[in-house]
């Protein structure tokens, strides 16, 4: 799955990178909890002269540091495109598809304000869906922009800094309307809402008019159209912000279009992401089909992954505008999402060819024969365990879901010969057995052939049943 997403990475001209595991806590900076002792949401601890270092909970934090040290030497060539696979920690309740250890693959663009990069992003992120066999009508990407997001609170006049903590919970209530629907956002834009539990969330306590141009926002749905798009110009009109944020999804909207990309991926007013990160245009992508949730609920898979435009990020170390933007997969939960439609972990995956022990003075012999394989790309082992039960051998193949066997006694090795025991081929004739079924292949499931022709053989066999190792 990995080398999947990779391969279309890498098609797209970014080329790897790698960031440590963990980060003086000050370089990951604001975007963590202002306190004393900061463990909430991360795993933090302090080192020999009391510094603080946290577990990365992301990719993109760590590649800002490591730009910025290396911003305008002959290291880093600008625009910098680059992605890295990892694992990342987050110090919170694990759920369905959540975890506190799980992996990331991201891709970047620093250097570049072009809207060009932010384009490349979403239909990069659209490449790799379809890589990984998600057809088209299963998945989403949806685009917004954090600039229209903050010229509709200045339309609505909270604009001010006095009116931080209300931006927070309108913005956090936006981002739940997909999940609680028009009437779970009305209620968190309004007094506050109680969910099934008992918990009570403190609302905005936005006016009625407020409250009707959030959700008339959010539910304008998806905007396909370059028309459909300006027709949010009248949505934040008065605020040049905004307006800034509507000619930015056009720019990408025409660059979907002139690429044939415009049918995959959508304008959506309701994305938020991160509130401290982004900075432009904001991305998700959405997996669309249903799965049921462990209380019997049917409802969507959801997001596996989004970005953004973060010019603001690098900056942080340099004191210098550094426009940059990129996109993060959450590899684990992929695989969780792969799973339920039957894409990932249904092929069988076969173990190496094993080279069984007959006489244990002889072990020198064994292992010559499985350096002869791996020479010539076969993938083999020699049995490590106890050797004086050749059925246990053979048991502990079959468990490693290996192919074939060799066995080669001392009748054999005086005559120049190995056995090669076809391993799926003897699982067949069982199985006729066992139904009661003639068996009528003539291939045999074992068979003698001499040392010298025992990787043609051996490869005979793979060819066979199509084996194949990666």
């Amino acid at each position: 799955m990995v080398e999947k997403i990779r391969a279309v990475y890498e098609l797209y001209g970014f080329e790897p990178v790698e960031t440590p595991a963990m980060e003086y806590t000050d370089a990951l900076g604001k975007f963590l909890p202002d306190q004393d002792r900061p463990n909430e949401g991360v795993f933090s601890f302090q080192d020999d002269d009391e510094q603080w270092i946290s577990l990365r909970y992301d990719l993109t934090a760590p590649l800002a540091r490591y730009v910025a040290e290396r911003y305008g030497t002959e290291n880093l060539v600008l625009p910098y495109r680059s992605y890295r696979a990892g694992y990342v920690f987050r110090n919170e309740k694990p759920g369905p598809g959540r975890f506190r250890q799980f992996m990331q693959f991201d891709a970047d663009t620093v250097g570049s304000a072009s809207m060009a990069a932010d384009a490349e992003v979403c239909m990069m992120i659209s490449d790799a869906m379809e890589a990984l066999g998600i057809p088209q009508e299963s998945f989403l990407v949806k685009v917004n922009n954090r600039k229209l997001l903050d010229g509709l609170l200045e339309v609505m006049g909270l604009a001010d800094d006095n009116f931080a903590a209300r931006r927070l919970i309108v913005l956090r209530a936006i981002d739940k309307y997909d999940r609680l629907g028009i009437d779970g956002l009305r209620e968190l834009l309004g007094p506050g809402r109680k969910d099934e539990s008992g918990d009570f969330t403190n609302g905005a306590n936005l006016n009625p008019d407020q409250i009707e141009l959030v959700t008339s926002f959010c539910i304008g749905g998806q905007y396909k159209t370059p028309r459909e798009i300006g027709d949010l110009f009248g949505r934040v009109r008065l605020s040049k912000t905004g307006e800034q944020g509507v000619q930015e999804l056009l720019q990408l909207s025409e660059l979907f279009g002139e690429t044939g990309y415009s049918n995959r991926i959508f304008v959506d007013p309701s994305v938020v992401r991160g509130l401290e990160y982004y900075t432009g245009p904001v991305y998700e992508v959405e997996l669309t089909f249903p799965i049921e949730t462990d209380d019997g609920k049917i409802v969507r898979f959801g997001s596996v992954g989004g970005g953004g435009r973060y010019d603001g990020l690098v900056s942080r170390f340099r004191g210098e505008p550094i426009p940059a933007t990129g996109i993060s997969i959450g590899v684990s939960r992929l695989q969780a999402a792969l799973k339920q439609i039957g894409k990932f972990g249904t092929k069988k995956e076969f173990g190496p060819v094993v080279v069984t022990i007959f006489d244990k003075d002889r072990i020198a012999d064994y292992q010559r024969m499985v350096t002869t394989l791996r020479l010539f790309g076969i993938r083999a082992e020699l049995y490590l365990g106890n050797p004086k039960n050749m059925g246990n051998q053979l048991k502990y193949a079959d468990r490693r879901n290996s192919p074939c066997v060799i066995i080669q006694g001392s009748d054999e090795k005086a005559r120049g010969e190995v056995q090669v025991k076809d391993l799926i081929e003897g699982a067949k004739a069982a199985a006729a057995i066992a139904s009661n079924q003639e068996w009528r292949e003539t291939r045999p499931a074992q068979f003698s052939c001499s040392e010298a022709d025992l990787v043609a053989k051996v490869r005979e066999v793979l060819a066979r049943h199509d084996v194949s190792w990666g």
